[in-house]
């Protein structure tokens, strides 16, 4: 998809912050990355951690993100939010990025269709189980077009939970099409070593998603 920049140098959308740091989830933990965090949500998880990402944010001309993300020196971009597919004009600045020959993941909460997300961003898809309160709102359709070269997340709480993301994996078939599966415990609550045990009982093929820069800073530090 190209897309010259004088066509989109009046749009705009509202954001949070950016930042450079290194990723602290995913399969690309430990990664240099530029995170550009949007505005605004569509859910209200109850382990929800980044909820100062609701209000409305400050618009941000598409240019300005790209040099923004340009001038950082990283190879990797995280797209993240909020809910970053509320504001449609995010599908430029991906593509756009995209054209930059840099590595594009994109954090959504897997409430909106991602069949209009650009092939070469990697999406990192998070089903809501039951203890976010949420889990209604999953968006099922996006597990029938998850790829390889993607990630589904779930963030379990507790058992009920861990069993959720058992079930959900075997329904949609995603340990037989080899489907990455990131199981992430709440932070301060689940013990990932219980986590740990399961995974291992049941002999899973998943991966542990632990939230690293909460370790390294404080769990309640911002632009890390």
């Amino acid at each position: 998809m190209t897309l010259p920049l004088a066509s989109v140098s009046k749009e705009q959308l509202n954001i949070v912050e950016i930042f450079s740091s290194v990723q602290g989830e995913t399969s690309f933990t430990g990664l240099p990355t530029v995170f550009v965090r949007l505005a605004a949500c569509n859910l209200r998880c109850s382990w929800c951690d980044t909820s100062y990402s609701f209000g409305r944010g400050v618009p941000h001309p598409i240019d300005e993100i790209l040099e923004t993300v340009r001038n950082s020196g990283c190879r990797h971009v995280c797209i993240t939010g909020g809910e970053p597919l509320l504001q449609k004009n995010v599908h430029i600045l991906m593509s756009l990025i995209c054209n930059e020959k840099l590595t594009v993941s994109l954090e959504t909460g897997g409430s909106l269709p991602i069949n209009e997300v650009d092939s070469r961003v990697i999406v990192i898809l998070d089903i809501k189980c039951p203890d976010s309160k949420m889990s209604d709102r999953n968006y099922w359709p996006n597990l029938e077009i998850i790829r390889p070269q993607d990630e589904v997340k779930f963030v379990v709480n507790g058992y009920q939970d861990y069993l959720y993301a058992k079930d959900i994996c075997e329904k949609h078939g995603l340990f037989t099409r080899k489907i990455p599966v990131l199981l992430s415990p709440v932070f301060g609550v689940l013990d990932p070593k219980e986590l740990i045990e399961w995974m291992l009982r049941d002999k899973l093929p998943v991966r542990l998603n632990m939230q690293v820069h909460k370790f390294i800073w404080s769990p309640t530090t911002r632009g890390v």
